[in-house]
């Protein structure tokens, strides 16, 4: 058996999210089609995680594997050229690479880091890829709200009611807030697992810091209740992008 890792990244604005779902169009069933067509035989492609329908991936690693020596491996530099030529426009591959066995493109990802955009002055041309914030705030309160959000464990108020995780404990290592024009801003989180809708969730409370709704008091009451009810309002997707993951 051979593993090939697929670096790709996609607008997810047409699609359902990463997964396959029964009643809408994903980015992993785009993926397999055009495989399965190039090589031949049914692919099947494992993501590097479940972005939901809207999110964007600018960096997104799957793998696929095979086992027929009949594929022509010499002109594996042909697969990049011809799987974009079979894709949605809405997804690029850069590259397809060969790498061990135990690689996978999930569960070996050490970090995953999510980058959440907005803009405070009306764009026409920003509000497909960054959220619209039309409220002030306080730019430091919204950064000591992250550094607080990164001594958390449990992330059980900012995650999605009724999933199938075991448990909601990650480690954030990052929680950033920085301006990055005149107008545009970007929160940056990097951990080692993501919970659903815990990005968006995130970034609602501590835009709600940052404009008085809560007090840093009250987000350590909103974490420590472990209730996504407390928490603040979950952020549109569009804003919201798979931005880097890490294996080594």
């Amino acid at each position: 058996m051979q593993r090939f890792f697929i670096h790709l990244a996609y607008d997810g604005a047409p699609y359902c999210g990463w997964q396959q779902q029964p009643n809408g169009r994903s980015v992993q069933a785009c993926l397999q089609e055009a495989l399965s067509v190039l090589l031949q035989r049914e692919i099947s492609v494992v993501g590097c995680g479940r972005t939901d329908a809207g999110v964007h991936a600018s960096s997104y690693y799957a793998h696929f594997d095979l086992t027929d020596k009949t594929v022509p491996y010499e002109n594996r530099r042909d697969w990049v050229y011809k799987l974009n030529a079979l894709l949605d426009k809405e997804i690029s591959v850069f590259s397809v690479f060969e790498v061990p066995q135990d690689l996978h493109a999930r569960f070996s990802a050490r970090q995953r880091t999510y980058r959440y955009l907005l803009h405070t002055h009306k764009d026409p041309f920003a509000n497909r890829y960054s959220y619209h914030c039309r409220f002030a705030f306080d730019a430091d309160s919204v950064r000591q709200a992250g550094r607080r959000l990164t001594e958390c464990r449990d992330f059980t108020s900012f995650a999605k009611l009724h999933t199938d995780n075991k448990n909601n404990l990650c480690t954030l290592t990052r929680a950033d807030f920085e301006q990055t024009g005149l107008y545009t801003w970007a929160f940056t989180f990097t951990a080692n697992r993501f919970l659903r809708n815990m990005v968006r969730a995130m970034v609602g409370t501590m835009l709600g810091v940052g404009c008085g709704r809560y007090s840093l008091e009250e987000l350590d009451e909103i974490i420590g209740a472990e209730d996504r009810c407390r928490a603040g309002v979950s952020m549109p997707a569009h804003a919201l992008f798979l931005d880097n993951i890490t294996y080594f």
